[in-house]
């Protein structure tokens, strides 16, 4: 796998026991082993669903050799503490599908589909999510955009659906219309979450990786779906280059 083209070094406002962080892309296949065993902890942790156990406690499915994989590095302890998956538009055609399309009918972003890249699997390590790794890790994506030419970003936020779905539901009703894709854009889940059907208990909570698509300037194309697999809603996410935030676009785009 190639690498990028630049390693960038964060230590600000983490906690003191915690060294420097660096990124780059998975370029080994020890390295690819570390991030499928944090994809593994991270998500058996959160999600708790027996579909995802298994003996070699790694997360791994078909799609892992066709992406490339960002990680994030303590330099200090050599753990490796944040990953994101990146589907290029080549992987994308050389596999013939999108991660989200197991989810989403994509057929009105067939236009874009050359010029976008998917991100998917994001996980931050339980101690290290001060907000430094997740940034790290969007500086990281809009590097491979560059590197790939790319205008577009696409992929899923997951909600937990534990308490019945009212969390999810909470996060759906709170959306502006503004953060709706137009009619153009709008993905269609093959099993949809019954937004609708679910009372909003509380005042929605945004989890880090939903609330950064929107600061950033995403797009919510439509109701979400439903992961059997995560019991999770799964929220698709599209985000043009051209609506990234000034304040996002000098700080990721540095």
């Amino acid at each position: 796998m190639q690498t990028l083209t630049q390693t960038r070094e964060a230590d600000s406002g983490l906690p003191p026991h915690i060294g420097k962080l660096s990124i780059g892309l998975v370029n080994t296949r020890e390295q690819l082993r570390e991030v499928q065993a944090l994809r593994y902890k991270v998500f058996n942790e959160t999600f708790q669903t027996p579909a995802l156990a298994n003996a070699q406690a790694l997360n791994v499915d078909e799609f892992d050799s066709y992406c490339d994989h960002l990680m994030v590095r303590d330099t200090t302890t050599g753990r490796v503490v944040g990953t994101y998956r990146v589907m290029s538009p080549t992987a994308a055609r050389h596999m013939g599908h999108h991660y989200s399309e197991k989810e989403f009918d994509l057929s009105r972003l067939d236009p874009l589909r050359a010029h976008t890249i998917e991100a998917g699997h994001a996980c931050v390590h339980p101690d290290y999510r001060s907000g430094s790794v997740i940034m790290m890790l969007w500086s990281g994506l809009a590097t491979y955009m560059q590197r790939e030419g790319c205008n577009y970003l696409m992929g899923c936020a997951s909600v937990s659906l534990a308490d019945g779905g009212h969390h999810a539901s909470a996060i759906y009703h709170s959306f502006t219309p503004e953060q709706f894709a137009p009619p153009e854009y709008r993905v269609t889940p093959y099993v949809p979450f019954a937004v609708h059907e679910v009372k909003a208990e509380k005042p929605a909570s945004m989890p880090p990786l939903l609330k950064g698509y929107l600061r950033s300037g995403a797009w919510v194309c439509g109701e979400p779906a439903r992961d059997t697999d995560f019991q999770t809603a799964d929220f698709f996410m599209l985000l043009p280059l051209s609506n990234l935030d000034q304040r996002y676009a000098r700080h990721y785009l540095k």
